[in-house]
């Protein structure tokens, strides 16, 4: 599945909660490192999420990330891929809930 695909429900989802996709970016910059350009030419190209996140910086405070995703504890999940994707899944849904950018980001 590609990252473009899954994108747009991201923005929506955060817009419809009254975040803007620059915040959404944020995140996604602060998980994988990827800027805002880096992250538009993964978009282009129709990047597979196995593919986005190789080639990702994943941030090393990604572990502090807990809590429930679809029924499933995001700490618990054992393959290393799905596990980063719940992780960007869990950052969006805070974004979308509101919370403070300083917690979603773990800071």
């Amino acid at each position: 599945m590609s990252v473009a695909s899954v994108y747009p429900h991201y923005v929506t989802k955060v817009e419809r909660k009254g975040r803007t996709t620059a915040e959404l970016n944020e995140v996604i910059e602060w998980l994988t490192g990827f800027d805002e350009s880096a992250l538009q030419q993964h978009l282009d190209a129709g990047t597979t999420f196995e593919e986005f996140f190789a080639a990702a910086d994943v941030n090393p405070n990604a572990s502090l990330i807990t809590g429930v995703v679809c029924h499933v504890r995001v700490e618990d999940v054992e393959d290393p891929l799905m596990q980063k994707i719940r992780y960007l899944d869990k950052l969006v849904d805070e974004l979308a809930k509101g919370k403070a950018m300083e917690k979603v980001l773990r800071r």
